[in-house]
């Protein structure tokens, strides 16, 4: 193995793996063996980061593995467009090769004061994004997370892989649902997914331990309480 592969930080060892086809720092024990407490293993996207997530050890590989696992195979998923089929069918791509959207709406009532979290990940690179809303429905919040992380990327011949826990959301995207409610800004996300060359929309299952989906939500829910609280303070 490559010295570079196995690194020091936070006064632990890290060795560079592979998780959900994305590269990854899981720590290490003092015998160079993957670090298990409680059937957990900590990883980190990068080294510097601050924050670490606990993951189950059989969804770890080596890099050796290759980017889409043991398997090679890379799963189909829905392309966006008004309708199904409107957009140029995306060919499959190995995970690394995409910028990855994760996208998560909140809010304290329904409605209520609202906020968008959205995880952005692309060859090792990663942005976060959080916005309060103000008074808003929790589909509304889904649904403008999708449209910020959209709307950040710049180069739209990239391909594209948004992932969400909404039904609601892939229902207007992907499977061309009739917006009855929140029409324009339904209009406003299809026109922009149009623009892009491969778009795809993945359904991920909400608090299942997915550390992208789960940062998504959490900084959704800061952004809705700290927007709240703001907002509070400023009118009594």
């Amino acid at each position: 193995m490559s010295d570079r592969q196995i690194q020091e930080a936070d006064g632990r060892r890290w060795r560079r793996m592979r998780f959900k086809n994305n590269k990854v720092w899981v720590a290490l024990s003092d015998e160079d063996r993957l670090l298990v407490k409680n059937g957990r293993v900590l990883l980190k996207y990068r080294l510097d980061q601050d924050y670490q997530y606990r993951v189950k050890p059989e969804n770890v590989e080596p890099l050796e593995a290759g980017p889409t696992g043991k398997s090679g195979h890379v799963p189909e998923t829905k392309t966006a467009g008004k309708k199904p089929g409107r957009s140029a069918k995306a060919s499959p791509l190995p995970s690394d090769q995409a910028v990855h959207i994760y996208t998560d709406g909140a809010c304290s009532g329904n409605p209520g004061p609202a906020g968008l979290g959205v995880v952005m990940i692309y060859k090792g690179h990663r942005k976060e994004l959080s916005h309060y809303l103000g008074e808003a429905t929790n589909n509304i919040a889904e649904l403008r997370a999708i449209e910020e992380g959209l709307k950040a990327i710049t180069n739209r011949g990239l391909p594209v892989v948004v992932h969400t826990d909404s039904n609601y959301a892939l229902g207007l995207l992907t499977k061309g649902w009739k917006a009855k409610e929140n029409k324009e800004l339904v209009a406003r996300i299809r026109s922009l997914a149009s623009t892009f060359k491969n778009l795809r929309f993945e359904k991920v299952k909400g608090h299942s331990g997915c550390p992208e989906n789960e940062r998504a939500d959490r900084l959704a829910v800061e952004a809705a309480r700290k927007g709240a609280g703001r907002h509070s303070g400023a009118t009594a």
